[in-house]
């Protein structure tokens, strides 16, 4: 009763690489990458964590380079802590790389009444540097 979806992935996409021309699958349903005149502009990824109870959908858009150039909440289930989906607290992942802390109370604020949250997608998105941040070029 408390899911609200935000964007789907294909908006997500557009709003993370808006000179995209093309998009095309790297790893199915997972990771995209963003072409513009037959040049890379970024990867895609679509990622899901638990909240506190529920899912979180979110999507992370690297540079080439593999740095995060945003964050978005594509759909949020739980009852509250909905605050990680405003656009200061998900600006805090931008230029953050594999070597990056990202670490609650330190380069990531936490959100109060939203910390399971908060930590989980932190983490996500942690998780996702990791593996795709140096590998996707």
């Amino acid at each position: 009763a408390y899911a609200v979806r935000y964007l789907s992935i294909e908006e997500a996409q557009k709003e993370a690489f808006p000179s995209a021309t093309q998009f095309s699958e790297v790893q199915a349903g997972r990771v995209w990458k963003a072409e513009a005149g037959g040049k890379v502009v970024g990867f895609f990824v679509f990622d899901r964590v638990v909240g506190k109870h529920l899912f979180i959908d979110y999507a992370v858009a690297l540079t080439p380079a593999g740095a995060v150039q945003k964050v978005e909440i594509l759909e949020y289930r739980e009852s509250y802590g909905g605050e990680i989906r405003g656009a200061s607290w998900l600006a805090q992942f931008v230029g953050k790389t594999s070597g990056s802390a990202l670490k609650i109370n330190g380069d990531i604020k936490n959100i109060s009444g939203a910390t399971l949250s908060s930590t989980h997608v932190t983490e996500g998105v942690k998780r996702i540097l990791a593996a795709y941040g140096n590998r996707l070029r």
